[in-house]
């Protein structure tokens, strides 16, 4: 393996959805992810039909950069992310934007999978 830089301006590949996107990035031996969702933004009504699933399936490690984001567990659990919190969200959570600026968050795990079509 080489020394390697890569720039948020050159994704290898970009997920789109309503209210949102997903950008993945190769870095060495690692892929990761900047979520960025608009206000109103909801796992289970933008994502969750495409997947069949109910809740998301995927574990993430990350760190929200800005906005607000609740993490539901299927457990009825719940936390609110902001920017500067790293997270652990196992799998079976429903997510979704709180209030009126977008959320933007890296994922250091979870995201290979991840709105993937």
């Amino acid at each position: 393996m080489d020394l390697e830089l890569v720039n948020f301006d050159n994704p290898v590949d970009v997920r789109t959805f309503e209210k949102g996107r997903f950008e993945l990035y190769r870095v060495g031996p690692t892929t990761i992810g900047r979520a960025t969702y608009e206000p109103g933004w909801k796992w289970s009504e933008h994502i969750g039909p495409s997947t069949g699933e109910s809740s998301c399936q995927v574990e993430h490690v990350g760190l929200v950069l800005s906005g607000q984001a609740v993490a539901k567990m299927d457990d009825g659990r719940e936390v609110v992310m902001r920017a500067g919190d790293f997270f652990y969200v196992p799998p079976g959570h429903d997510s979704w934007v709180v209030g009126d600026r977008p959320y933007v968050s890296l994922h250091i795990l979870g995201s290979e999978d991840y709105a993937a079509s």
